[in-house]
């Protein structure tokens, strides 16, 4: 099975950027199609992105609507690695930011992915 970690959160202002970072490890991240989630306090886990195994292929990164335009989601699968570049940051995207990983697509279904990071903190102040 696969191992995922994140890293990359911190504090950061408004308007702001920041880099998240999901390695895997135990099995070649290249056979697992990877979501991007957020739990702000009190509030359940939401959908952020997904990435397609095959990143390369149309329709193989999906956005909730309140990001789009602000982060992208990418993979580099020689490194083991997805990313979530988030740019304009705001206040309300504070948030434990989780990745997750499944060979099926699952897309913002987040009781459908098998494994899950542990976490990322995220804190943008206004």
């Amino acid at each position: 099975q696969v191992q995922l970690e994140e890293s990359g959160g911190g504090l950061v202002p408004a308007g702001g950027s920041l880099r998240l970072s999901c390695v895997a490890s135990g099995r070649t991240i290249s056979n697992y199609h990877v979501g991007w989630f957020r739990q702000a306090p009190g509030k359940e886990r939401e959908f952020v992105a997904a990435i397609r195994w095959n990143a390369g292929s149309i329709n193989s990164r999906d956005y909730t609507d309140s990001v789009r335009g602000r982060f992208t989601i990418s993979r580099d699968n020689a490194k083991n690695t997805v990313y979530l570049q988030m740019n304009s940051l705001k206040s309300e995207d504070t948030a434990v930011y989780f990745c997750a990983a499944d060979q099926a697509y699952r897309g913002g279904m987040v009781s459908d992915y098998h494994y899950w990071g542990q976490g990322t903190q995220v804190t943008v102040s206004p």
